[in-house]
This record gives structure tokens, sequence and C-alpha cells, in this order.
């Protein structure tokens, strides 16, 4: 590894924390140590905190306070969509509906519904990674209880017409959750302008702790009407209003809060800057170094996120030689990095498996300087042309 610099650019798996939250989280640790369901005053500031948190969380994406229930993760807010939607209304139906390029968290859940008798439709997307919405609406049946299809890819950064897809499943009277894990706090997201029902997302993504996450449901006008809609899939006392028993972690969700307050007031400035960065990285790139592309939407796409092929090459070996000349990156999923199977997602966009395996994921985030991205092009073509000179495929 370069000892004199050290460039982190895999803000899709984890971001730093910032220091406004850590801060924060500290505070709490020190100070609100309650359990919120308890009825003395220590407690109730626990409560405070939670009623607070919940407000500034909701406003971000246009939602009632009482729709945000908190989790331990992201996954677990998926999970607990994916099968509280299925367990609530299989009397109902017993279909849903899906995208070959959600995470994990959706797409292993969906397939073990499957071996609980529900019938899954995966829907295909193009090149770019965007699903048809003539097909998914050609898709749904009188059995067809559930849409869920993420915001935003957390390998190629292709976000989906989240709008449209939320006006076919309310003309259709069908649920609507979409996993925001990446896109929560880094471009606008309104759920009732969206018609989103369910919306997952997770605090270590936009500069917050780890083992915080969140499910909005929403409430239909009824108070504690989620229960209409979803049931819980874990059992206990009674907080987060039974749909996810277990003590708060409080710490955790202000320091959620401080997040989504530092993202409501940089959002606007850091999306200008980061598209800046993110078009510089894939110019550059595609421009100087030849047998190149660009996985993804062009301009359809997170403004973090760059996600480049290079022929006759391994992405694992790009990532590795990045590491010893200082740079972080990744070639995917940080939840299936070390698994050498091919990434679903470029399968889905119809790359071929050899062009699968050169892929490199840049991401950027809020700490990344213009001088980080200068680095990085730097740095790349020397790295590329040096294991290609190595690669049996490599004709140079």
């Amino acid at each position: 590894m370069n000892d004199s610099k050290y460039v982190y650019l895999d803000n899709a798996a984890t971001t730093p924390m910032d220091p406004q939250v850590i801060e924060e989280i500290n505070k709490h640790f020190k100070e609100n140590y309650g359990n919120s369901m308890s009825l003395h005053s220590v407690g109730q500031k626990a409560a405070q905190t939670l009623v607070k948190s919940r407000k500034t969380i909701a406003s971000l994406i246009n939602a009632h306070n009482d729709d945000i229930f908190f989790t331990s993760s992201g996954t677990e807010a998926d999970n607990i969509a994916i099968f509280g939607i299925a367990s609530k209304n299989k009397n109902r139906g017993n279909h849903i509906i899906i995208s070959a390029i959600e995470h994990h968290a959706i797409g292993n859940p969906s397939k073990q519904l499957e071996k609980q008798d529900f019938d899954v439709t995966v829907l295909p997307v193009d090149k770019y990674g965007l699903i048809s919405l003539d097909e998914l609406e050609n898709s749904i049946t009188e059995k067809t209880i559930l849409i869920s299809i993420m915001f935003a890819n957390n390998e190629i950064g292709t976000i989906q017409p989240i709008k449209e897809i939320g006006a076919i499943a309310k003309k259709h009277d069908i649920i609507f959750h979409t996993d925001a894990v990446q896109a929560f706090g880094k471009v606008p997201i309104d759920v009732e302008n969206m018609n989103i029902d369910l919306l997952s997302a997770s605090a270590h993504k936009l500069y917050g702790p780890k083992g915080v996450g969140m499910l909005y449901i929403k409430n239909k006008g009824v108070r504690h009407g989620w229960g209409k809609i979803i049931d819980p899939i874990m059992y206990g006392g009674g907080h987060e209003r039974n749909m996810r028993p277990s003590t708060v972690n409080i710490p955790g969700i202000a320091g959620f809060a401080k997040t989504v307050e530092i993202a409501m007031n940089e959002m606007e400035k850091e999306m200008e800057r980061q598209t800046k960065l993110r078009d510089k990285i894939i110019n550059r790139v595609i421009k100087n170094i030849e047998d190149s592309y660009l996985n993804g939407h062009p301009n359809k796409r997170l403004p973090n996120n760059v996600n480049l092929g290079f022929k006759y090459i391994e992405g694992e070996s790009i990532i590795l030689d990045l590491d010893m000349e200082g740079i972080a990156t990744s070639t995917g999923s940080a939840c299936s990095s070390k698994s050498l199977e091919p990434s679903h997602v470029l399968l889905a966009i119809a790359l071929k498996p050899e062009e699968v395996h050169g892929s490199l994921r840049v991401s950027i985030g809020r700490f990344t300087t213009e001088d980080d991205v200068d680095f990085l092009l730097e740095k790349l073509p020397h790295v590329i042309e040096r294991l290609r000179k190595m690669s049996p495929l490599h004709r140079g």
C-alpha cells in the first residue's frame, strides 16, 4: 500500500462516519442510555429522541412521522417488507414482481417465498439496467400483491422510473416497495408524489453508523394502519409498535437522524459536485484507456456511481493493484464481493461472463475531493496497462 496517500472510493459499500455524527452518537451513549419503553424520566428522554429522530428522517422523504420504523439494517428492512407483505396478503394473492438486478436482500427472500408456493416474476432489464414499464404492467395478474423494485442499483447506479412504477402499482391496487438504500439522502425522494408504500434505507450508506436502518410503511391515512398491509416477522416486546420488537438503539438512531439532517442541507450542492466528479472519471477513462466502457445508464444514474468495464483483465486484479497504489475501489456489491460468482447485475445487462469479471466500481462520496479523483486518474491507466501486459487474452 502507498503509505503517503490513501483514497477511499468505495462509498457504495459503506461510508466513513461524519465527525458531526460521531459527536452526536457519543453524546447519546453518555447521556441517553434509557429504554424508550420505560416510564421514568430516563426512559422518556430516550422516547423523545425516537420521536424527534422519526420526524427528521420522515421529512427527508415527505413521510408522516409515524410511518418510520427503525430496524438494524437495510437488509432487515427489506426482509420485513417482503415476508411481512407476503404473510399479510397471502389470502389475497401469491404473486410478487421484482427486477433481475435487485440486491440479494430482496432476491434471496423472494427465492424463499417460492419455496412457500409464491410465484415470483423477475423482470429483465435493458442494457442500461432499466426495467420496461410495459413489461411490468403486462406481468401483473389478479394474484399480484407486491411490486418491489429498487430505487437505484448498488452496482451500476442506474435509477429506475420510480414515480411511473408507483403509478402502475396504485392503478392496480398493488403494494409498492422500493429498496432505496443507495439512493436515500443522495437524490430527492418523495414517497407521496412517487406513490411509494414501503421504502428501505440504511444509515451507514449515508455517513452514519452501521447497525441502523429503517422501513417506511405508508399508513393509508389510519393511525398504525400498517397492520392493514403488513405483518411483523419478529415477535417480542412492544418496541416500534410491535413491528420490530427489540430494545431500540437510541445512539445509533440519533446518529441516523443527524446524517439525514446533514443530507438535507447538503444534498443539492453534493449532487452537483459529485456528478461533476463522476463524469470527469467516466469521460477521462473512456477517452484515455482503450477497450474500456461504462456499465449502467449514462445519465439516469446516481451522482456518486461509476461502473467501468475493462477488456482482457479481471476486476479483482484491478482492485488489488489499486489498493497497492493507495486507492480503495470494488467490483460491485460489498455483500458478495468475496464470492467468485459473476455479478448477477452485470449478467442481467447482457454482458459476457469475461466482461462481467472485468468490471470496476468507483463510488465517490461527500469527503471525496477533486485531488482524490485526479489521483485515481493518474494511477488507473498504469494499473490497466500493467495487468494487460500479463494477460494471455490481450494482444496489445
